[in-house]
């Protein structure tokens, strides 16, 4: 018997007026996942956070968490969730501590564990030894995202819901929510949003991508390569003319095609390849193909992955193409009574 999801998500829609910022959204997230929530601003993130955080109701559609539902159980969803608002507010003139104790006893920690809660909590947000007694007003940004994250996991919740951790935060301060984040793998499901992709690539188990209130891609980095970006890309480093690099494929019949070139110096090119093959010999063929031209000569060649923005790029564009498809055609209509 399959493990219930720790998030399960169907047809949710929320409208606000005219504007429909969820149409549709189904996904699931399996327990003791790390899953990152990507789309540029205004896709759609914060609102389904909302919405299973039990905060904002949906228009349409049914979510469950931990196989309770949102809609009719609320409170209980509540006490499942550790919820990380975007722009985390945080009373400025209470100390760390004191706070993350009065929000213990919101969530109803047991008076006799209130202590040893609040601790484990600054523990794994490394605050004990440099912030416990600071008052939060005084806080960087980095340290206040990492109060936030204490106060999510107390009460012992089976999912955190992070929406935009690392926005506004400076590249140390990133690091250590990133490790942060990397301590509570396997431990608790995590739901991470961001706009931020790099972030989201080193972070995460796998990525649902959302763009315009609608899911247009789900998958790990490796599967969504496959299915938006698939083929060999190689990274190559040339003296010669682009174009003779290719007719030099094409007469070894090798199916090839330049993705972009930049010259690097005169008659020197920087050239992302893609290239049909076994990818198991197909890097070799090429080294050894290319070392035997007499009109240029090769300088590096290595494998190159399509990075996150490139997949994202390609799959909001495809979801983009495939919305203006789906619009219906107006024809034109010619008024007989005026001919």
């Amino acid at each position: 018997m399959e493990p219930t999801p720790s998030i399960r998500v169907e047809n949710l829609t929320r409208q606000y007026g005219a504007l429909t910022a969820l149409h549709n959204v189904s996904f699931t997230v399996n327990p003791g996942e790390i899953v990152g929530f990507l789309g540029p601003n205004g896709a759609g993130k914060s609102t389904t956070m909302r919405i299973l955080s039990g905060i904002m109701s949906a228009t349409s559609g049914s979510a469950w968490v931990c196989g309770v539902c949102v809609a009719q159980n609320p409170h209980e969803v509540k006490r499942k969730i550790g919820y990380m608002p975007e722009n985390n507010p945080l009373p400025d003139d209470m100390r760390v501590v004191e706070y993350l104790r009065f929000r213990a006893r919101l969530k109803k920690v047991p008076s006799n564990k209130l202590r040893e809660t609040v601790q484990e909590a600054m523990d794994i947000c490394d605050l004990s030894r440099t912030a416990r007694r600071k008052i939060i007003g005084t806080l960087s940004k980095g340290f206040r995202q990492r109060v936030g994250i204490a106060d999510a996991l107390l009460g012992n919740p089976e999912i955190i819901l992070m929406d935009e951790p690392t926005i506004g935060l400076d590249p140390h301060q990133i690091q250590g929510i990133r490790k942060l984040i990397d301590n509570l793998r396997g431990k608790l499901t995590v739901v991470l949003s961001s706009h931020i992709l790099p972030e989201i690539e080193r972070s995460c188990d796998r990525v649902i991508i959302i763009n315009r209130g609608r899911i247009v891609a789900s998958g790990t980095s490796s599967e969504l390569r496959e299915e938006f970006l698939p083929g060999n890309r190689f990274a190559i480093e040339i003296e010669g003319e682009p174009a003779a690099l290719l007719e030099k494929l094409k007469s070894a019949k090798i199916s090839a095609k330049i993705l972009s070139e930049k010259e690097l110096s005169i008659g020197r090119y920087q050239i992302s390849l893609r290239a049909e093959g076994d990818p198991d010999t197909l890097g070799p063929q090429l080294i050894h193909t290319l070392q035997q031209a007499e009109n240029f000569k090769l300088h590096a060649l290595a494998p190159s992955n399509p990075s996150l923005e490139e997949i994202f790029l390609a799959a909001t564009k495809r979801s983009w193409e495939e919305t203006i498809d789906s619009k219906p055609k107006v024809a034109s209509v010619t008024n007989s009574s005026a001919s």
